[in-house]
């Protein structure tokens, strides 16, 4: 009965719920929940069905494999698909690893103006407004959002690949030379 339960909740939710919510609902405690998701999970595995249970942050949601993407394309036609450009990449890179961050920090980082390429990820759904930084002028802080998680196929920040010491020197030093380059012109 609890995987029904279960099923239900995140069905007709169609948003990642917290363990908290879901242990509540079915008044078990945090790990007994976590081991019938766990076992949930597996079972749609091993069954190959066309949904799953992912992960996303210590919440959970249902959802369509995304080896079954070209099928409900078939049926429900092309959907608009977000083409996330260099710029747009560059700017959410800097978010996802700097996060809570303001624009004021993202433009310093990449040394030109951020407001359309951040107001294009928060259309996008990709991030949000976290709040306002205690400081003058209360500049908005912005971070990822879940959606974030799904679309890159990470359960959380932590999974989000780390720079290796060798590849943050080539980074300096690649923007060094762009800033040679700015100051020229």
């Amino acid at each position: 009965m609890p995987e029904a339960i279960i099923e239900a909740v995140l069905f007709t939710m169609g948003e990642s719920v917290s363990l908290e919510r879901l242990a509540g609902v079915l008044e078990l405690d945090l790990e007994q929940t976590k081991e019938i998701i766990c076992r949930m999970m597996e079972q749609y595995e091993q069954e190959n069905r066309g949904i799953q249970i992912i992960e996303l942050d210590g919440a959970y949601q249902m959802c369509t494999k995304k080896k079954m993407y070209e099928y409900l394309i078939k049926i429900a036609g092309q959907p608009k698909k977000q083409t996330l450009t260099d710029v747009l990449l560059e700017t959410l890179s800097i978010i996802a690893y700097k996060q809570p961050v303001t624009k004021m920090e993202i433009e310093k980082i990449r040394g030109v103006s951020s407001g359309h390429a951040v107001n294009k990820l928060v259309e996008y759904n990709l991030v949000c407004e976290l709040g306002r930084l205690e400081a003058p002028g209360r500049p908005l802080l912005f971070g990822t959002t879940e959606e974030f998680l799904r679309s890159f196929g990470v359960n959380s920040l932590e999974e989000l690949p780390q720079p290796q010491p060798e590849q943050l020197e080539e980074f300096r030093h690649e923007a060094e030379k762009e800033m040679e380059i700015r100051m020229k012109v």
